[in-house]
């Protein structure tokens, strides 16, 4: 006979297993999750976000930098 899998939950320390919660119980788990995942998404796109600026700061200074006549020369 198959044994009957469980989903261990830790919350401060405590184990609780997902199949012994209540539907609300399980539906907040359910939330916390996908919360869990948006925040990693949303860090992972703030870095991005944040690698970009930085490229923008740099080739600005760079062009600031140039002399005129070379800017010039550019455009």
């Amino acid at each position: 006979m198959g044994e009957k899998k469980t989903t261990p939950i830790v919350i401060d320390g405590v184990e609780y297993q997902y199949e012994d919660m209540n539907q609300d119980q399980q539906i907040m788990v359910n939330h916390i999750a996908d919360l869990d995942r948006k925040i990693g998404s949303t860090q992972f796109n703030l870095q991005q976000l944040q690698v970009g600026k930085d490229a923008f700061i740099q080739m600005l200074k760079a062009s600031l930098d140039k002399p005129k006549e070379e800017a010039e020369v550019s455009n």
